[in-house]
C-alpha cells in the first residue's frame, strides 16, 4: 500500500483528487493522509468527497474514511470499467474538479463512457467550464484522445445544480512535445452571464479584448446571457484562449460579487497576453493539469511555460510515486521546459 503524505507541496485537494484517479489507473492501493491539511478547512468537503467516490465507482474501489472532513482514507482499487455513470456532488462543489479527478481514470480504462455530473460549473477556485472545454480538452485531443463535453445546465455558488455530460470512446494516449506554439490561428472567447444584466458579460469581455491588444489574427469574444432556465443561480465567467498550430493556451475567471466586471476581464486578458508574449506552449493552469496525461502516453513529452507553480512541482512528485516515470525541468529563456520520460 502506498503512503501518501497529503501535506507535501502545496497540500490542497489537487493532490488527493490526482492520487486516487493514479491508484485507480494502477490498481495500486493507497492509504491517504493529512487531507488538505494546508486548507484552512481541512479535511474532506463534498466536492472531494464526490471526486474519491466517483472514481471509487469507476474502478470498484473499497474506501475507508470517505466522510465530511476526513483527514484520512484508504482507497483499495479493483478493475476499471466504462459505462454510463451520474455523480451529484450535492451542493455546488465544482464539476470541472470532480472531472479532473475522472479524466485520466477514463482514459486509461480504454473504454467507452458517458458521465452525468451534478454541481457548480463554474465556481471560485476552479477552473471555469469553458475553460476545461476550451484548453484543458483541447489539449488531450492533440494526444489522440476526444472527449466530449456538453453543458446541460449551468449552475453557480451557493446551489450548483449545473449538469454536464462527458462522453469518451476507448482511445490510446501519445506523447506530446511542444518546443514551439507554430503558426498563431485564432484567439477566441466567451463571457456569459446567468440571471444578471447583460451588461457585466459585455463588460468582461470588452476588458478581456482590450488587455490583450490589437493581433495579426482574428480575435474575438463572445457575450452570451444564458437562458433562466438553462441556469441555477446568479453567476458568469470569462474564458479566452489562442488557438496555435501546435497547442492552445487560454484563461479564464469566474465572476465574483464584489468584483468588477472589468477587473476579471482585465485579469483574463492580462495573462493571457503574457503567455502569448512569452511564447509558452502550455499557460500556467494547464501546466498541472497536462502532467498526468504525459506521464501516462509513454515516451517522451514536453511543453513550456511561464511560471513553474508549487501546483506543478506537487503533481510531478506525486505521478513518480505511481508511474515509472521521470520529470526534468530547466530554463528555457523566460521560460521553465518540463519534460517526462520513461525510467
Amino acid at each position: 500500500m502506498l503512503d501518501i503524505d497529503g501535506s507535501h507541496g502545496e497540500g490542497g485537494g489537487q493532490l488527493l483528487r490526482t492520487a486516487v484517479a493514479l491508484a485507480a489507473l494502477t490498481g495500486t492501493p493507497l492509504r491517504f493522509r493529512a487531507i488538505r491539511a494546508k486548507r484552512d478547512e481541512p479535511g474532506l468537503a463534498p466536492q472531494h468527497l464526490a471526486a474519491v467516490h466517483a472514481v471509487a465507482v469507476l474502478c470498484g474501489a473499497r474506501v475507508d474514511g470517505l466522510a465530511l472532513r476526513s483527514q484520512e482514507i484508504v482507497f483499495a482499487p479493483s478493475s476499471l470499467r466504462g459505462g454510463e455513470f451520474a455523480f451529484d456532488v450535492g451542493t455546488a462543489g465544482s464539476v470541472t474538479l470532480v472531472l479532473q479527478a475522472l479524466l485520466p481514470v477514463m482514459v486509461a480504462a480504454r473504454a467507452s463512457f458517458r458521465i452525468r455530473v451534478t454541481g457548480g460549473t463554474d465556481i471560485r477556485g476552479a477552473p471555469p467550464l469553458d475553460y476545461l472545454r476550451e484548453v484543458v480538452l483541447a489539449l488531450i485531443s492533440r494526444m489522440g484522445v476526444h472527449a466530449r463535453l456538453v453543458t446541460r445546465r449551468r449552475g453557480y455558488y451557493p446551489r450548483g445544480g449545473g449538469v454536464v455530460e462527458v462522453s469518451l470512446n476507448p482511445s490510446r494516449l501519445r506523447p506530446l512535445c511542444l518546443e514551439a506554439v507554430g503558426q498563431s490561428l485564432q484567439i477566441g472567447g466567451l463571457a456569459h452571464i446567468a440571471h444578471l444584466p447583460m451588461h457585466i458579460a459585455e463588460r468582461m469581455g470588452a476588458a478581456a479584448l482590450k488587455r490583450l491588444g490589437p493581433r495579426d489574427v482574428p480575435v474575438r469574444c463572445e457575450t452570451a446571457i444564458v437562458a433562466d432556465e438553462e441556469a441555477i443561480g446568479q453567476g458568469g465567467a470569462v474564458v479566452m484562449w489562442a488557438q496555435f498550430e501546435h497547442t492552445v493556451v487560454g484563461a479564464g475567471r469566474v465572476a465574483e460579487r464584489g468584483v468588477r466586471a472589468e477587473t476579471l476581464g482585465e485579469a483574463v486578458g492580462s495573462e493571457l497576453a503574457a503567455d502569448l508574449a512569452a511564447h509558452a506552449t502550455i499557460d500556467v493552469h494547464a501546466a498541472d493539469q497536462i502532467l498526468v496525461y504525459l506521464a501516462l502516453a509513454g515516451g517522451e513529452s514536453s511543453f513550456t511555460t511561464r511560471e513553474f507553480t508549487s501546483h506543478a512541482r506537487t503533481a510531478m512528485w506525486l505521478i513518480e510515486q505511481f508511474l515509472p516515470v521521470r520529470f526534468t525541468t530547466s530554463p528555457q529563456g523566460a521560460l521553465t521546459r518540463i519534460a517526462v520520460a520513461p525510467r
